[in-house]
């Protein structure tokens, strides 16, 4: 077996099973894995220099294709209501078949971390048959340093083989897509797709398995810090603002997508970012915009012109869910840690199509479990094929689809953790005012910045409150530079009754979406919930 790359490990691909390979790359930068992505064919060089692929037929996670395997370890950890399984034995035989398909062909090896606490980082080896996957996952996670990779003994191996096809009857999938999580064994196999995100992701989940029996909380959330050390969580769902809000210039940014709270205080599980392109501009987001300018950036999916090489953001015609992916150190003002300290406030983002919820409110601890259990936000009329008026979404923890455990263990870990070091908790809707979606406007973002910013610097804790009369948390009656008008939004509707009647009618969504949840919750908890009619 040819073997290339510098820094190789002393354990080699024989202890995962990998014996009869053609070459082996161990750990190549990024000149070297540009230069092998395009001599295979794999991608193209963008005017400026960033690396453009294509993901051919799967442009997103393939959610229906993931499968946990079940077995003792599992079979009372895992969230099954949320999870799909498959047995030991299709686990075995896909590996098996996995490790055939690679005899006689080429494999790229990265050894790399999953998190920047050191206490709690899960070494992690990634063996992929594209390079451009792998120059992807080295922008993504965490390079440790050379001197160390010759010792590296991985705990947490993916083995991702896109020209793999997985067999229904013999694997247990659904397709010829498959994405086989062994907890047990802590190895992840994908096959069937070149989507990248697939790896970025099988890292968070492992982690988002491992961490809670230590007693560390994995959330899907960005964190920013100010100069005096006190660090902000942003949790929310796609289109709530979670990266524009936490891209604070008086900040530093720790991370935008993945992160833990340990006893050390908060972590990147992350080196990189994994930005949406599609429509990006160098107005809204500058420093975002300027990485599709760099080389070691890949693209995935960015139309590009075939004769001057330049980009076109705004060109969907591949996909809907363009991605950049690009180490941090490309954003100014980023950390270089990827850690900071317990967090101060802990924020979460609401994109309110109803205009039911105020522009902000403080909670409780039990509250803050209630909304993180909820994970509030609504989809507004073209944001999906078939929607046509406002839809309420409810996605646990802020991010369902990435954990295998019951909401209520991440439920109960960050209202302990809140509770022990005193964080200040916000629920931020950054939706709509004056009515609904198609009536009333979005809520200003100077107003939502200037309320963040008094969160952040512990002004709104000074100030009086009322409490909400449908969900009873606390509302500011006035802030310093807000337009007090803002602040209940009952006052920005004309049609009072109209107000009260939408009200009525998100209560009860939210206590319908709850249900589920009842039996798992303290009474504390249960006493957070809006109070329905």
């Amino acid at each position: 077996m040819d073997q290339t790359g510098f820094n190789k490990s002393k354990f080699g691909p024989d202890i995962h099973g990998f014996n009869d390979l053609k070459a082996l790359h161990w750990n190549h930068r990024p000149a070297a894995l540009y230069q092998m992505s395009l001599e295979r064919g794999e991608g193209e060089i963008a005017d400026g220099g960033a690396l453009v692929v294509k993901t051919g037929q799967h442009t997103g996670r393939s959610a229906q294709d993931k499968f946990i395997v079940r077995d003792e370890t599992t079979e009372n950890t895992i969230w099954w209501d949320n999870n799909k399984s498959i047995t030991t034995d299709q686990f075995d035989n896909l590996y098996e078949d996995m490790k055939a398909h690679t005899n006689g062909r080429e494999l790229f090896i990265q050894d790399l971390h999953g998190g920047a606490d050191v206490t709690h980082r899960l070494p992690t080896r990634i063996y992929t048959e594209l390079a451009w996957h792998s120059l992807f996952i080295q922008n993504l996670l965490i390079e440790p340093p050379a001197e160390d990779l010759e010792n590296f003994n991985p705990e947490f191996v993916i083995v991702n083989l896109p020209s793999f096809k997985a067999n229904p009857e013999r694997h247990g999938s659904r397709t010829e897509t498959i994405i086989a999580v062994n907890f047990a064994r802590k190895i992840v196999l994908i096959g069937g797709t070149s989507y990248a995100g697939e790896t970025k992701k099988s890292v968070f989940s492992m982690l988002n398995y491992t961490l809670p029996a230590k007693n560390v909380m994995p959330m899907h959330c960005s964190v920013n810090v100010g100069s005096d050390n006190d660090a902000a969580v942003f949790f929310g769902l796609s289109g709530t603002g979670k990266t524009t809000l936490s891209a604070d210039p008086n900040r530093t940014l720790v991370g935008d997508d993945e992160h833990g709270w340990s006893e050390n205080g908060v972590f990147n599980f992350e080196g990189g970012c994994y930005a949406k392109m599609i429509n990006l501009s160098a107005e809204a987001e500058p420093e975002i915009h300027a990485t599709t300018q760099r080389f070691g950036t890949v693209l995935e999916n960015v139309v590009m012109d075939p004769q001057t090489r330049k980009l076109d953001l705004y060109d969907n015609s591949l996909a809907e869910n363009s991605r950049g992916a690009y180490p941090l150190s490309f954003i100014p003002n980023a950390s270089d840690t990827g850690r900071a300290s317990h967090p101060k406030n802990i924020i979460m983002l609401t994109a309110d199509a109803f205009a039911v919820l105020p522009p902000i409110s403080r909670l409780t601890p039990s509250q803050a479990m209630y909304h993180f259990l909820s994970g509030y936000t609504a989809k507004v009329a073209g944001t999906e094929k078939g929607v046509t008026e406002p839809e309420a979404t409810f996605s646990t923890c802020f991010g369902a689809p990435f954990m295998p455990r019951h909401p209520s263990e991440y439920g109960n870990l960050l209202r302990d953790l809140i509770a022990e070091h005193n964080a200040s908790c916000w629920l931020v809707n950054t939706g709509w005012t004056g009515g609904p979606y198609g009536i009333g406007n979005r809520m200003p973002i100077k107003e939502t910045r200037a309320l963040l910013s008094a969160a952040l610097d512990g002004t709104l804790n000074n100030v009086e409150f009322r409490i909400d009369e449908n969900f009873g948390f606390e509302v500011p009656v006035s802030v310093p530079g807000v337009d007090v008008s803002i602040l209940n939004p009952r006052d920005t509707w004309e049609d009072k009754e109209a107000y009260d009647a939408q009200a009525r009618k998100l209560v009860g969504m939210f206590v319908a979406n709850f249900q589920k949840f009842m039996d798992y919750v303290g009474s504390d908890v249960r006493e957070s919930a809006p109070a329905a009619e």
